[in-house]
């Protein structure tokens, strides 16, 4: 399982560093009047601290790295520090505390602790703890799922990181800590490549500082993306890794994080017996360390296992208890996790209104869950478009603002100055009102709602802005420039074309190209696809619904080739059945829909579409205004020996 978690809400929270310090203060008060001689080790150390005043991260670390997961000798060194005489070591304890917090699932304590560090650390500009602080509140949100926020943390500490001519060792953990920030957030968005890429540059940087901590993180979160390609052999290899080097540095957290990840592979691969060996010693360890996350995943892969070998009472008392802990506790995904594996246990003790209840109320949370992340997903980026736009516009405004004055004062005149800056006010107020009024609220509103109607699915959307976001991260300009006018030349198309009920042949087959370029790029140009119209139709005078084939193509592309090796392609032919009918066939050589489904039923995440369905009432009021009605068939193809090969859907519409 994921070593970073998520709820559902996103807040920020802001605490001054007098107050954090002022609460401090009095706990460590408590705290030394009690004082026994356990404690005279850290109370030497911090005395011997304050004289050395050390101000790298290196040699504060090196001296309070014993008292780092300690909150009662956290809150004792803090209640001896000053925020003028001692800032880079303020902001390593607060942001160690809020760790501490951060683990225990205390995530509002966490980002106000982390928050504070910043504030310390920028009031001195020290880059080494900016970057630590921007990093620890990137984890922070990333386990929120406020992914946007994230994204921009993480994204900022590797620019900071990256600016140093001279990095520290640590500067350059800190660039492998974003980099696994930003691969943590590609998965929770199902761009497991993406992800991939971004652990493996961080795994050679990690061997190049002979960081075996980082080797160990870097091998299982890319161990976690394979198990959710369904790659499970080179994802158990992976979790092994990591289990090696943990074992050899004697991290007791990493060695239960992947036992628990090993264990739900041998599930998977139906050794429930092997898993709950592996889940059994895992009991006492966690109950230590008390990371809910982990602990109500191992709880419901217990549950799992024991379902596996038919102790169903055991099964249901450890999914429950897993259940529970993970309500208890705002862990959304762990909370459909117990539901869905409920489901399965009352599927097979026969109880399925017990199964399909579970089985809707994990779905229910699971959709409720994705929404929410997607729709704060796509609002962070219509903002951000509209924050710089307004600032482009007030820039360009100030600039022309400064050519007029130089112009004025040249002439020296009264009348001119006040008809020229008359003329510019109101030209501008004018401009702007126009613009305002008839373009830009329009098209905002317009986006919101054309999203909703149009036939494009929002995997797609959301995967391409991932592309194009990774281009931009990986400076790769030409690429980036190349696919966003592609694709924003389609989602212009898709939201002019959603509000019209017919458009022409040509138009349509022009966002077809379109789409199919988009598709294509991202799977790395390896469908071969072609268009063929047949002589004598005129696609400029032709009709047809508008965008009434994506639908089709989508289906083609995502359910039929996606899933099969080799060579994929597609072809888009156009033809004349009679005087009054036009024929328009969608063939790919994909696995077919049988194959298809079989994949479908296997994924943890199932997509519903609707596309066709919708496009069969469009087509049924299109043919409204036509004498003939029209007809959809789908065609399952299958070879001379009865195996599928492909599919091909037939499209009849009526032209007069």
């Amino acid at each position: 399982m994921p070593y970073y978690f998520k709820t559902k809400h996103n807040h920020n929270y802001t605490v001054r560093p007098r107050t954090i310090l002022g609460l401090i203060f009095i706990m460590a008060c408590l705290v030394f009047v009690s004082f026994t001689p356990q404690n005279a080790e850290l109370d030497t150390t911090i005395r011997e601290f304050l004289e050395l005043n050390p101000k790298s991260y290196q040699k504060i670390d090196g001296a309070l790295r014993p008292f780092k997961r300690d909150t009662v000798a956290l809150n004792a060194i803090l209640s001896f520090l000053n925020a003028s005489q001692h800032p880079e070591a303020l902001s390593y304890a607060l942001n160690q505390k809020g760790t501490v917090y951060r683990n225990l699932s205390q995530f509002k304590k966490a980002v106000a602790l982390h928050q504070n560090a910043l504030d310390v650390a920028r009031e001195v500009d020290n880059k080494e703890f900016i970057v630590f602080s921007l990093n620890m509140l990137g984890v922070v949100y990333t386990r929120t799922d406020a992914i946007k926020t994230a994204l921009d943390y993480n994204q900022r500490a590797l620019e900071v990181a990256e600016s140093i001519d001279d990095p520290s060792y640590h500067i350059k953990r800190n660039v492998n800590i974003s980099l696994n920030g930003i691969g943590n957030l590609y998965k929770a968005l199902g761009q497991y490549d993406l992800a991939i890429s971004q652990f493996e540059r961080a795994l050679e940087l990690e061997g190049q500082l002979g960081n075996k901590l980082g080797l160990a993180i870097d091998n299982q979160n890319i161990g976690e993306c394979l198990e959710l390609k369904g790659n499970l052999e080179e994802a158990l290899k992976r979790y092994q890794k990591s289990l090696a080097l943990n074992e050899e540095i004697k991290n007791n957290y990493g060695r239960v994080i992947c036992k628990n990840a090993i264990a739900q592979v041998y599930l998977k691969q139906g050794s429930p017996n092997k898993a709950l060996e592996l889940l059994e010693q895992l009991a006492e360890p966690i109950s230590k360390i008390k990371d809910k996350f982990i602990w109500s995943s191992i709880l419901s892969n217990t549950g799992w296992a024991n379902m596996e070998v038919n102790n169903y009472d055991i099964a249901e008392r450890k999914m429950k208890e897993g259940l529970k802990m993970a309500a208890e506790n705002t862990l959304p995904s762990q909370v459909i996790y117990a539901q869905r594996l409920l489901s399965q246990l009352e599927a097979k003790r026969g109880d399925y209104k017990k199964a399909l209840d579970y089985y809707k109320e994990a779905e229910k949370f699971d959709n409720e869950l994705k929404d929410d992340r997607n729709l704060r997903y796509i609002n962070d980026l219509i903002l951000r478009y509209e924050t710089e736009k307004r600032d482009n516009q007030i820039s360009n405004l100030a600039n022309e603002n400064e050519l007029v004055k130089l112009r004025l004062r040249r002439n020296q005149t009264t009348i001119l100055v006040s008809t020229l800056v008359i003329g510019l006010v109101g030209t501008i107020l004018f401009i702007m009102y126009r613009q305002y009024q008839s373009n830009y609220e329009k098209r905002v509103m317009g986006l919101e709602q054309n999203m909703l109607r149009s036939q494009m699915n929002p995997h797609f959307l959301f995967n391409s802005l991932n592309s194009i976001k990774l281009y931009i991260i990986n400076n790769d300009k030409k690429n980036a420039v190349h696919y966003l006018n592609k694709f924003s030349k389609l989602v212009r198309r898709i939201l002019d074309g959603s509000s019209l009920k017919e458009t022409t042949l040509a138009e349509e087959l022009e966002t077809v190209e379109l789409y199919l370029n988009i598709e294509n790029i991202r799977f790395s140009e390896g469908i071969a696809y072609s268009i063929n119209v047949e002589d004598g139709i005129d696609t400029e005078t032709t009709k047809i619904p508008s965008l009434v084939l994506q639908p089709f193509l989508e289906n083609a592309i995502w359910h039929g080739l996606s899933a099969k090796e080799g060579e994929k392609n597609l072809w888009l032919n156009i033809s004349r059945k009679d005087d009054v009918h036009m024929l328009i066939s969608i063939i790919d050589n994909g696995v077919g829909r049988a194959t298809s489904e079989k994949i479908k039923e296997n994924r943890v995440l199932k997509r519903k579409s609707v596309g066709i369905d919708i496009t069969k009432e469009r087509l049924a009021n299109f043919a409204k205004d036509y004498q003939y009605g029209f007809d959809v068939e789908i065609i399952d193809l299958y070879d001379d020996e009865g195996n599928p090969k492909g599919t091909k859907v037939v499209l009849e519409i009526p032209t007069i």
